[in-house]
């Protein structure tokens, strides 16, 4: 299983004047009432300011960004990378073999900067566009999730329980991600307007990650949710696929009734990119009344990507690749251990519904996901392009069954203060027995095409010290079972804790 952020909650599609970074509001977690933080509640709140516009906007143009960054603990962990979005994998991994003490990323809302802009234009229509970039500020470096894989080619070993340890021992942590290196994670042009909607045309977040964002009670925290550090539920079956290049979304808000409204949106994918996927479509319609809110939603992804590192085997046939003379009429693929991956491609499915019912100070949000993979009807070839990076290997026959991934979670935000956010949650995989021949039904962890599960439980709190400024805290349990307990050499378990501070603008 492929995990990876899915961000916090974005800005909506929808032009807004001056957004000014939306979700932040949308205040994620942290800050234990246990902890010196939260006497602060009891200060007196500071006078009012005149109504004035604080944000960096210039002639419709703003620059806003997150900066998050924080202490985490792993009982059982991997050396945090400095080049994945997430730092630490956040719940247990294959290479889980030791307890882990750093300072991590971006674990209530992915840190960024960016630039967006709103240009009137006749009407109610508007000219919208958005830049954006992610980065990693325990080191500074733009997030490249591939660059964790790559560093960790040839550390998986064949062999002995004891030969796998081995190479397992020596892998930091490396995880698949749609923030891979890009210079603008984000970047797309359109028209918005609040009787119509908005369209918008480039590089963007897919319509089940927007969902994903809204419905998931820690709003896709990588430190406190599964959903949130996996893309798999946004990416409708594959991390790669959390973003999309080439890609038109439509998104509209429509009054229907007093006190209701209905949404619908809509992505389409090109096939002229060199990113995760030939083609893909997703489409989801929902409503909201009396403080309840329901989407449900369809995902058709063909050609999607997983990428993994290298094991040892496949660094040692990379020159036969592309072997030096090439024979006459032949082809190779000219990587490097410092740029080459390895991918399984597959056809995904995706139906979802997800929802929320605020009460004020409580809101419950749950969701369902069902995710088919079956193999893909156009095989890629090895030699493609992902982002930067070289695909050197490609299987095309992962699923000699279809594979059926269910994804579900329930949670509650309960706002103690003004100030101060509380929040449960639950979140699980449901994996189906997917193998042929002597695996045909198995549910142990014999193999990874067994049956088996996930859970993931986390308590976190949030406080905002400021408009700007908070402070969270929380812990995570992460357990596997069966099937997605296979590889798992050291522990099939983990508690993660993690407290920090995050400053928007």
């Amino acid at each position: 299983m492929k995990y990876a952020n899915l961000t916090a909650r974005p800005i909506a599609s929808t032009a807004r004047h001056r957004a000014r970074l939306g979700w932040g509001s949308l205040v994620l977690l942290g800050a234990l009432a246990a902890t010196g933080v939260a006497q602060a509640q009891t200060a007196p709140a500071p006078a009012p300011a005149a109504a004035t516009d604080d944000s960096l906007t210039f002639h419709g143009i703003t620059l806003y960004g997150i900066v998050d960054v924080g202490i985490q603990n792993q009982t059982h962990g991997a050396p945090i990378s400095d080049y994945f979005v997430g730092g630490s994998a956040e719940v247990v991994q294959k290479n889980s073999n030791h307890s882990v003490t750093g300072i991590t990323p971006s674990n209530l809302s992915q840190s960024r900067v960016g630039l967006q802009g709103v240009e009137p234009l006749v009407g109610d229509w508007s000219g919208v566009f958005r830049l954006e970039t992610f980065f990693n500020p325990q080191s500074g470096q733009i997030s490249d999730a591939l660059k964790s894989l790559t560093q960790n080619n040839g550390r998986t070993c064949a062999g002995t329980v004891a030969v796998q340890q081995a190479c397992l021992a020596t892998q930091n942590t490396n995880v698949d991600s749609s923030a891979s290196g890009q210079t603008f994670i984000q970047s797309y042009a359109g028209v918005s307007s609040k009787t119509f909607g908005t369209f918008t045309f480039g590089r963007q977040n897919t319509v089940l990650a927007d969902g994903v964002a809204k419905y998931d009670p820690n709003f896709a925290s990588q430190a406190f949710s599964l959903i949130g550090i996996s893309g798999v539920t946004a990416g409708g079956g594959d991390t790669q696929n959390r973003r999309l290049d080439s890609s038109l979304k439509y998104v509209g808000s429509f009054n229907v009734v007093e006190g209701g409204a209905a949404h619908l949106s809509a992505q389409y994918k090109f096939n002229q990119s060199t990113g995760s996927a030939n083609t893909a479509y997703e489409v989801a319609i929902g409503g909201d009344y009396a403080g309840a809110s329901v989407d449900a939603y369809y995902a058709k992804i063909k050609g999607a990507v997983a990428a993994a590192a290298l094991s040892a085997a496949q660094v040692a046939g990379l020159p036969a690749l592309c072997p030096n003379p090439l024979p006459a009429g032949g082809s190779c693929v000219a990587a490097s251990p410092s740029n080459a991956l390895a991918a399984t491609i597959s056809d995904n499915t995706t139906f979802a519904i997800y929802g929320l019912y605020n009460m004020g100070v409580l809101k419950f949000y749950g969701g369902y996901e069902h995710i088919k993979y079956a193999n893909p009807t156009t095989p890629l070839s090895a030699g493609f392009n992902l982002a930067a990076y070289t695909i050197a290997y490609v299987n095309n026959t992962a699923f000699p069954s279809d594979k059926t991934l269910q994804v579900f979670w329930a949670g509650v935000r309960y706002t103690v203060l003004p100030e101060l956010d509380l929040v449960g949650a639950y979140y699980g995989y449901k994996q189906n027995s997917y193998g042929t021949g002597a695996n045909a039904g198995c549910s142990t962890s014999v193999a990874g095409t067994c049956s088996g599960r996930e859970d993931v439980i986390s308590f976190d709190a949030d406080y905002r010290l400021s408009k700007r400024f908070d402070a969270y805290a929380g812990v995570m349990y992460s357990g596997v079972h069966d099937g997605l307990a296979n590889g798992y050499l050291f522990h099939t378990t983990d508690i993660t804790t993690t407290t920090g501070v995050r400053f928007k603008f």
